[in-house]
């Protein structure tokens, strides 16, 4: 067990969290800002492992759905200022218990924030884990589902005072299809709390450390006393992955389309990558990665985007004639299997070939 309790420490996990998210997870001025508001009440935030959870609890999953893209907000009636916190309340209501703990439902600069706040408002712990291990597009990239978990009874609530019960659904593409049309109807996000779970279940589905991991790689970040090459030495090292590329974005094409951030990025390389081009395609998160049109990167496995200070970038700030470093790292083991390729491999995201693990692609 241990806590998060000054702006230092929040910093540097939600650097991580960016920086694991994987050019999604959401934007992280608002996790600061929701984290912030924590520390600035006095209250701390309690992060535990699984076996320090509390006995006999359900642990539930509060985050938010919508697309990332950097369109204009509309005008609307806000009814609920926090719709997350509408949205636990329910939930308790429904399963006839209070809730014990939260866990984020992937690692990303708001989502990841999300969840902890909510868990500290609550006098509550988070769980130091996820259910993806990095931030993923839909609801089908949930480890819950490769153990037959059900993630309903869920509650949806949007800002506008919507809240949706959703009592059973028939398969996990109607509850994204339920979701996302709620955050489309919306115009941004809506809050979601799903998947509640008891202790035996909790510890097949959570991918355990992440948080502690994204706190470490904010340390790095961070570090003013460390260079530039030190940085990317112990990033690489902590996160078993690769630097990949380094250039300018030379073109980026992108549309908001069913509430996701869909598009292209084009990387022309500088320095030892100079003469390469790098393409992502994206669906809120990089997704699929090639350099000279060969892939290097495929979905589960992860790749993300930093500044030239190393600082991560979410795909919702990608500019043309950005200066941009591209880091890789390996996915979970459990999305590797059978079951977790069928939910986050290439064929589902509709592409015509096979997963390949990143480290045999950059061999």
């Amino acid at each position: 067990m241990f806590e998060i309790s000054n702006m230092k420490e929040i910093e540097n996990l939600v650097s991580g969290a960016t920086f694991l998210g994987t050019g999604g997870g959401g934007d992280p001025k608002a996790g600061l800002k929701n984290l912030k508001e924590i520390i600035d009440s006095g209250k701390k935030i309690k992060i535990v492992t699984i076996d320090e959870a509390p006995k006999n609890s359900i642990i539930v999953v509060p985050y938010n759905v919508g697309s990332i893209a950097p369109i204009k907000k509309l005008t609307k009636s806000v009814k609920f200022t926090n719709p997350l916190e509408i949205a636990i309340k329910q939930m308790e209501e429904i399963v006839g218990l209070k809730i014990g703990a939260v866990v984020s439902s992937e690692i990303g600069g708001s989502n990841t924030p999300a969840a902890l706040s909510m868990g500290s408002k609550l006098n509550i712990p988070a769980i130091d884990g996820d259910l993806v291990g990095r931030a993923a597009p839909e609801l089908h990239q949930c480890t819950c589902h490769i153990f037959d978990i059900k993630m309903y009874p869920s509650v949806i609530v949007s800002e506008k005072g919507n809240i949706i019960i959703v009592k059973e659904y028939t398969n996990i593409d109607d509850y994204e299809s339920i979701a996302r049309y709620m955050s489309v109807l919306e115009g941004d996000f809506v809050a979601v709390v799903d998947t509640p779970m008891d202790i035996d279940n909790a510890k097949k589905a959570i991918i355990p450390k992440t948080v502690s991991l994204a706190i470490n790689v904010g340390e790095i970040i961070n570090n003013e006393n460390y260079s530039k090459s030190e940085k990317i030495d112990k990033l690489t090292n902590l996160i078993n992955g690769w630097k990949i590329f380094e250039g300018i974005v030379d073109k980026f094409v992108w549309k908001n389309e069913g509430g996701f951030l869909k598009g292209e990025i084009l990387i022309k390389g500088e320095n030892e990558y100079k003469g390469k081009t790098l393409r992502s395609w994206i669906m809120n998160e990089h997704i699929l990665v090639f350099i000279d049109d060969k892939p290097v990167v495929i979905c589960p496995d992860s790749f993300t985007l930093t500044d030239e200070n190393l600082n991560p970038i979410t795909n919702s700030q990608l500019k043309e004639g950005m200066k941009v470093i591209g880091f890789a790292f390996k996915s979970p083991d459990i999305w590797r299997s059978k079951k977790g390729l069928q939910f986050f491999g290439p064929r589902h995201f509709g592409f015509n070939f096979d997963y390949v693990p990143v480290e045999e692609l950059l061999k």
